[in-house]
């Protein structure tokens, strides 16, 4: 079944400002656990999370792919060619399938025609792009990508050719639109919200975030301006330690008025891409112990009601998680909404703050100063 989103031009006073409403579906763990696939899928397809955040190689997994849920619309092409997308902070390139593509991943997805837009200007680049599950490999090219009725005209973007294995025939999505650097962008291409900026497309160098908790709607990205209305608790305004990723630095994470992990300090990543929250192993088991967990973060529904929060300490101020947003409730079992991960950096040990984390706050992506904003929803 084909996946359409409407998008909508939303001003929220005069100048240059679109909104892309996000629709949460049911994730792929969510489906493939309903069809009794779960297990056997996990056991054929190991995925490394870390693998998205090694430097210096060509990397953009799907991190936590299992349970990516917010999704939007774009076109591409003249006249437009639909696709559905997951907006990542985490990563930097616009790539969605191609006719060229014979894989059966592409087949159950909407495919780009170059043949059919007159705007099309083709390359001989080629983009190779390692996954932890797999990778894909395809052809540069320039069009008109439309994102909710910006019109970005000579963006360069991926055209997949191959997708192997099965991990894209399940997923809900055609394609991944990258909202970091440029210093990470695979094969040197300008991110679609650079070309935004350069062509002065947008009222403000910034984009901000609004993720829905549950089955509510109302999720969107916003380029250009921030909502007032998310932000009656004001802002708190984070500087980047890294202008990469959207990394930030921690003092610390404690969990019932005591240090709990990152006592030393440590690095952070807010990350759209990611659902839940990606912690290095060593505090990942200390996590699951202290709030009774088992080995895969199953809990006792009862016991979750009780905890307290999970505080991030950044830049001087305390940003805690309840555990309504932490623990994840899916058919009567209680998960923990934590993942170990290990990612060695020269700054010491690194997190991930993805949509657990994001569905607290509104957050703003700040390009023109370089910082992260938090308000408290």
């Amino acid at each position: 079944m084909k996946l359409l989103l409407l998008l909508a031009l939303v001003g929220l006073a005069q100048g240059l400002q679109t909104r892309v409403p996000l629709r949460k579906m049911k994730s792929l763990r969510q489906r493939l656990q309903e069809q009794g696939l779960l297990e056997s899928y996990l056991e054929q397809h190991p995925y490394n999370l870390a693998a998205k955040y090694f430097p210096g190689i060509a990397v953009e997994p799907l991190e936590n792919y299992m349970d990516d849920e917010y999704f939007g619309t774009i076109s591409i092409g003249t006249p437009p060619q639909e696709f559905t997308v997951v907006f990542d902070t985490g990563s930097s390139n616009l790539w969605v399938p191609s006719v060229f593509c014979s894989s059966p991943a592409c087949r159950t997805h909407n495919r780009f025609n170059p043949a059919e837009s007159s705007t099309f200007l083709s390359t001989n680049d080629t983009l190779f792009i390692a996954y932890g599950t797999g990778s894909m490999t395809g052809v540069l090219g320039y069009d008109t990508v439309n994102v909710a009725g910006i019109n970005v005209r000579n963006q360069i973007f991926g055209l997949a050719e191959t997708e192997p294995g099965d991990f894209f025939y399940y997923t809900p999505f055609d394609g991944i639109l990258g909202l970091a650097f440029p210093s990470i962008a695979s094969s040197g291409a300008t991110p679609v919200f650079d070309n935004m900026m350069m062509e002065n497309l947008v009222d403000r160098h910034l984009f901000s975030v609004y993720l829905s908790r549950d089955s509510q709607g109302g999720s969107f990205v916003l380029f250009g301006a921030i909502d007032p209305y998310y932000t009656t608790q004001g802002i708190s305004w984070i500087p980047l330690s890294s202008e990469t990723y959207w990394q930030i630095s921690m003092e610390s994470v404690s969990f019932g008025g005591a240090p709990v992990a990152c006592s030393s300090g440590c690095q952070a990543i807010v990350d759209t891409g990611t659902t839940l929250l990606a912690v290095p192993i060593r505090a990942f088991r200390t996590l699951l112990s202290r709030l009774g967990a088992s080995s895969s973060g199953q809990i006792s529904c009862e016991a979750a009601r009780n905890l307290p929060d999970l505080v991030f300490h950044i830049h001087g101020k305390e940003f805690p998680v309840p555990p309504r947003a932490y623990v994840l409730r899916s058919e009567g079992i209680c998960t923990l909404g934590l993942q170990g991960m290990d990612v060695p950096t020269e700054e010491g040990e690194l997190w991930i703050l993805g949509d657990v984390f994001i569905r607290e706050y509104y957050v703003i992506f700040d390009r023109a100063n370089d910082k992260v904003g938090l308000s408290r929803l």
